[in-house]
């Protein structure tokens, strides 16, 4: 009944919040506040929603202070490099931004934080895709997927909790999986090169002034990094951000209406203003401390000097103070990114009641034992794939936490009853993680689809599909290659 219930449960809020019968953070909480009475279960779900908050607070801390200091990097103008490169390298052409997405994305990824990731992607990004009228679901699709793949290094978390589970050396499981990630990554390069010429087909290939020309008549005059001072125009009024679209197709389906419903023209020139060269936040004398301080932070998480959030909290402290040392200049700063802090943090405490109840009630246990013990007999000599598949959907519905700790210690014990190696079992358990950073349980993606301005829906609609494929293209080079 459990194991029936559990998969309801999921497949309730997945068809709600794609259908956008509900919001996602009211799906998150009434949905499996409602199973957990079904469950019989209603008198113990203050007591499973603490517990989920409890093992998410860091997490959503973590998240809250992450989105200050970056938001700050970003007013100071330390980003900016990298924009005016990424024009460079775009020209207004949907194929090469869709690509360049996707680098940039695994380029950031290195430093083994999904948010972090998101946060530089779209603040580069988002300009070009407004301008431009491309599909915001195919840029926050590219970078989960790309974002996905690299999450597999040592310190990004799944390897080391597959090593951790099950007692083996973390080198041992991800050095041998590099070629099998490398082939995930090219082929999220060539999915990317895919939907970039369907962008292209769609819009056409223009110069960034051309596209800038076409802008109608402006109210707010923004100015884009790398255009050159000609390349000036419309922020508000009918500009971009709201202009029409060609008409056919859902969000989803990749058209320019994607943005979540509500978008404002305000929303689109707070955003596109963000590089804008004349700002008065930018700080061009401090950039080499920002820039210092920004790696000093990246390598103290990779070396786990500090706790992820505190090492948030003092680097959005000591940016705020050093970049900003008047009062009124942080609270502006403050308030100016406190939408998305709110947005993301009220996510990720939402989600927390989805995976307390989901955990605390059984149904997350029942839902993977039923998955283990339907596996035919026949399997057991190939259990490194059948775990591969099973990844797909497990560490979709379920944590990082849960599916290593919980599932993969069972898989691994089936697997050596015929003699596969736990090895083999861990290398396969990380092939779906470019589907698993889609999970609604996964406080990153909010991330992503927040700053993009993107209803969740509309991401999971379109990114599910290609994720899946991904996977079994990481999982295919795995078996080719001998590793899985």
């Amino acid at each position: 009944m459990l194991t029936i219930l559990g998969f309801t449960m999921i497949a309730t809020f997945l068809v709600l919040i794609m259908m956008k019968k509900m919001s996602p953070i009211a799906a998150l909480v009434l949905i499996p506040a409602l199973f957990c009475v079904f469950v019989g279960k209603g008198a113990k779900l203050g007591d499973y929603v603490i517990d989920g908050v409890t093992s998410l607070a860091p997490t959503a801390a973590m998240l809250m202070f992450a989105i200050v200091y970056f938001g700050v990097m970003i007013d100071v103008g330390l980003f900016d490099p990298i924009v005016r490169g990424i024009l460079k390298f775009a020209k207004a052409d949907p194929l090469r931004i869709v690509v360049g997405t996707a680098l940039l994305a695994a380029i950031v990824s290195l430093d083994g934080d999904g948010s972090t990731t998101f946060m530089i992607t779209v603040s580069a990004m988002y300009p070009l895709y407004k301008r431009l009228k491309m599909s915001l679901v195919v840029m926050t699709g590219v970078a989960a997927m790309a974002n996905g793949v690299m999450n597999t290094l040592p310190w990004g978390g799944p390897t080391a909790r597959a090593a951790t589970a099950l007692k083996l050396d973390a080198s041992d499981i991800f050095v041998p999986m590099i070629p099998a990630l490398a082939a995930g990554l090219a082929f999220v390069i060539a999915l990317s090169y895919v939907l970039g010429r369907r962008e292209r087909k769609r819009l056409g290939v223009l110069t960034l002034d051309a596209v800038l020309v076409e802008e109608p008549e402006q109210e707010t005059e923004t100015v884009l990094v790398g255009a050159g001072s000609g390349a000036k125009s419309a922020a508000g009024g009918s500009g971009a951000g709201n202009s029409a679209a060609p008409t056919g197709g859902s969000a989803a389906e990749g058209n320019p209406g994607d943005a979540t419903a509500g978008d404002s023209d305000d929303d689109d020139d707070r955003m596109l203003k963000v590089l804008d060269p004349n700002r008065a936040t930018l700080r061009p004398k401090l950039y080499w401390f920002n820039a210092l301080l920004t790696v000093t932070l990246l390598t103290s998480m990779i070396m786990e000097w500090l706790p992820i959030p505190v090492l948030f909290l003092l680097g959005a402290a000591l940016a705020l103070t050093v970049n900003f040392p008047h009062m009124p200049d942080q609270k502006a700063r403050l308030g100016a990114h406190a939408e998305n802090v709110l947005n993301v943090s009220g996510m990720v405490f939402a989600a927390a009641v989805f995976t307390g109840v989901l955990t605390g009630t059984g149904m997350v246990d029942h839902m993977a034992r039923w998955l283990v013990d339907n596996i035919p007999d026949g399997m057991g000599p190939h259990m490194a794939f059948v775990t591969g598949l099973l990844s797909i959907p497990l560490t979709y519905f379920m944590s990082n936490d849960g599916f290593y700790f919980g599932v993969l210690p069972v898989l691994a014990e089936a697997g050596a009853a015929h003699g596969v190696s736990p090895l083999e079992i861990a290398r396969a358990s990380l092939i779906a993680q470019p589907l698993h950073m889609s999970s609604p349980l996964v406080p990153a993606v909010y991330v992503l689809v927040g700053m993009a301005k993107v209803e969740f829906g509309d991401h999971t609609k379109f990114v599910v599909k290609w994720a899946i494929l991904t996977s079994l293209a990481i999982l295919g080079a795995g078996i080719l290659f001998g590793i899985i």
